[in-house]
Parts: structure tokens; C-alpha cells; sequence
């Protein structure tokens, strides 16, 4: 299992704290130190079930520099968005957590982040 966070975030140290409480075996990677490729991003996505605009953080002052709030979000605007998600992580929803049998949660919550460990448990 691996969990991209901030550490700035307090929902991405409530999650590792809850990760520790489990004993879970995980590796931290703080994705603003060592961001996500696009093609990181597209199989985090499909892990996710979800599109680039579903875990972009659009308060960030980069988000609304970019206008990201404008932006389609449909499938021929896709790879716009990986781009930017790639080019700025700031912009991606933490914690995301990826679980040991294919599948990844955004870890916003305990009830998330418990889902991510039974699907490693699994």
C-alpha cells in the first residue's frame, strides 16, 4: 500500500496516524517532493474510478490562476487536466491511498482510509 500526502495536511496525518494505529505496511511518498507523472496520474485514475477533475483541488490560488473552474470536464479535455495535475501536484486531492489489490481511495476520511486497509488486508 502506498499513500501519497502532505504533511502540511491534517487529513494526511490523520490518515498515516490511523495507518499506524492498524499496523499497516505502507510507504509514504510526499507527492509535492516527488509529484506523480501523467502516467502515474492515469493509472491512480483508473485505480480511482475516477477522472482528473473528481481529485483536483480547485481552491488552490494555482487552480484558480489556471482557471481551472472553466475548464470542460469531459473526456476530450482529459489529458488537459492530467497535465496540469502533473505540472502543478498541489492541485491533486489528498490523501490518496493505493490499495495492495489494484484499487485506491481518496483517504479524506477514517471510513476511507479503512476501506484502503481491509482491500490490502484483503
Amino acid at each position: 500500500m502506498e499513500i501519497w500526502i502532505n504533511p502540511a495536511c491534517s487529513k494526511c496525518r490523520s490518515a498515516v496516524r490511523l495507518l499506524d494505529e492498524e499496523g499497516a505496511e505502507y510507504t509514504v511518498r510526499r507527492y509535492l517532493d516527488d509529484p506523480p507523472s501523467a502516467d502515474e496520474l492515469r493509472q491512480v485514475l483508473d485505480r480511482l474510478g475516477l477522472e482528473p477533475w473528481d481529485i483536483t483541488r480547485t481552491g488552490e490560488q494555482v487552480a484558480k490562476e489556471l482557471g481551472i473552474g472553466r475548464w470542460p470536464k469531459e473526456p476530450a479535455e482529459r489529458e488537459r487536466w492530467i497535465a496540469a495535475l502533473a505540472e502543478h501536484p498541489r492541485l491533486i486531492q489528498r490523501p490518496l491511498i493505493t490499495a495492495d489489490d489494484g484499487t485506491a481511495v481518496v483517504g479524506r476520511s477514517d471510513e476511507a482510509v479503512r476501506e484502503a486497509l481491509a482491500r490490502s488486508a484483503g
